[in-house]
C-alpha cells in the first residue's frame, strides 16, 4: 500500500512526500556509503572498515591516511559521483523520451564522448586533461546534434530514441576507424579509456564532478513537479502552466552535461544510466520520474560493481566498465523481452 504525505511550510508551499520513495532513498544511500567504506578497505593492503572510518575522521595511522586519503578515497568519490550523475541523467532521458530505452547508452552520448576522446588521443596525441576535455566536448556536441535531428514541432520520445540509435551507429563506425589508423601505443591507450575504469582517479576528477552536481542536481529536483506533469501529455501540461518544450530543452541540456562529464571523468561506463532508473522505479513502485532514487541507485550500482571487479578478479585486474557492461547487457535483453511482450516494440 502506497503512503503519501504532504508537508506544508509557513509560506504556503506544499511538499508531497512518498513514504516508500523516502525509505528507498534512505536504504540506497546507506548501501552506497557501506559499499564505499568496504571498497576503500579493499586492495593489496586490506584495511578493516573500522580502521577506514577511524582514518576518515582523522584518527588513523600515517600509512593508512596516505593510502585512504590520497589513493583510495578520490577513486571512491569519483565512483559515487559518476554513478549518481549517470543514474540521474538516465532518469531524465527516460522521463523526457517516455521510453525505458531512452538512456545515454542507447542514444549515443557515450559513443560521442568516446569519439571526442579518440580524436584527441589519435590525431592530437593529447594528455589526460586534453582527453577529458575532448570527451566532454564530444558528448555535448552529440547531445545537441541528436536534439536538433529529432526536433519536429517538438521532440517525440520514440523519434529521439531512433535518431539516437542512428547517431550511435555512425559514431561507433567513426570510433572503429580512428582505432584502425592509430599507432599501437595510442590504440592501447584509447582502448583502456573506452573500457571505462576508475583506476588512477584522483582529486583532479573529484572537484569538477562535485561542483557540477552541486549546481545541477538542485536545479533538476526543483523541476520535478513540471517533469511529472509532462507525463500526462503536452496539452494537459500546457493547460497547467508548464512550458513543456522549454522544460525539456533545459533538462536535456542538464542530462547531457551530467552524462558527458561523468564519461569524461571515467570513460564510457555502460548501462548504469539505463538500469538505475528502472531498478529505482521497481523499488519505489512509483510511475513518476524517480529522480532522487535513480541518483542513489546509480551511485550504489557503480561502487558495488567496482568492489566486485576488485574482489572477484583482484585489484584493478578488471575495469568496472566490463562488469557493468556484462550485467547491464543481461538486463537490457530482459527489458527488450518485457517490452516486446507488452507490444511496445
Amino acid at each position: 500500500m502506497k503512503t503519501t504525505r504532504a508537508l506544508r511550510t509557513r509560506g504556503g508551499l506544499s511538499i508531497r512526500l512518498d513514504a516508500r520513495a523516502v525509505a528507498v532513498v534512505a536504504i540506497l544511500s546507506l548501501a552506497a556509503l557501506t559499499a564505499s567504506v568496504v571498497l576503500i578497505g579493499t586492495g593489496d593492503f586490506p584495511i578493516p572498515p573500522a580502521d577506514v572510518l577511524r582514518t576518515l575522521v582523522g584518527n588513523g595511522s600515517a600509512s593508512q591516511e596516505i593510502i585512504i586519503n590520497d589513493l583510495r578515497l578520490p577513486r571512491v568519490l569519483v565512483g559515487l559521483l559518476v554513478g549518481a550523475s549517470l543514474g540521474l541523467g538516465g532518469a531524465l532521458f527516460q522521463a523526457i523520451s517516455r521510453n525505458p530505452l531512452g538512456s545515454p547508452d542507447v542514444l549515443g552520448l557515450g559513443q560521442g564522448a568516446a569519439a571526442g576522446a579518440l580524436i584527441v588521443i589519435v590525431l592530437m596525441s593529447g594528455n589526460a586533461a586534453q582527453v577529458t576535455a575532448g570527451a566532454l566536448l564530444g558528448g555535448i556536441v552529440t547531445g545537441l546534434a541528436i536534439y536538433l535531428l529529432a526536433w519536429k514541432r517538438g521532440v517525440h520520445g520514440y523519434r529521439l530514441v531512433l535518431v539516437g540509435i542512428g547517431v550511435a551507429a555512425i559514431l561507433t563506425a567513426l570510433n572503429s576507424y580512428l582505432l584502425t589508423i592509430s599507432d599501437l601505443t595510442d590504440a592501447a591507450s584509447a582502448v583502456v579509456w573506452m573500457t571505462g575504469s576508475l583506476d588512477g582517479r584522483d582529486w583532479d576528477q573529484v572537484w569538477p564532478l562535485l561542483g557540477l552536481c552541486a549546481v545541477l542536481v538542485p536545479l533538476v529536483l526543483a523541476n520535478t513537479r513540471g517533469l511529472r506533469m509532462t507525463e500526462m501529455g503536452d496539452d494537459v501540461s500546457y493547460a497547467l502552466g508548464v512550458r513543456v518544450e522549454r522544460l525539456r530543452m533545459m533538462l536535456l541540456v542538464v542530462a547531457v552535461l551530467l552524462t558527458a562529464t561523468a564519461t569524461a571523468a571515467s570513460g564510457p561506463i555502460s548501462f548504469v544510466a539505463l538500469t538505475a532508473p528502472q531498478l529505482a522505479r521497481r523499488l519505489t513502485r512509483s510511475p513518476g520520474p524517480n529522480l532522487l532514487p535513480s541518483l542513489c541507485m546509480g551511485a550504489t550500482l557503480l561502487v558495488t560493481a567496482d568492489w566486485l571487479s576488485q574482489r572477484a578478479f583482484g585489484a584493478d585486474q578488471l575495469p568496472v566498465g566490463v562488469v557493468t557492461g556484462a550485467l547491464g547487457g543481461v538486463y537490457l535483453l530482459w527489458l527488450l523481452v518485457i517490452e516486446r511482450k507488452a507490444g511496445r516494440i
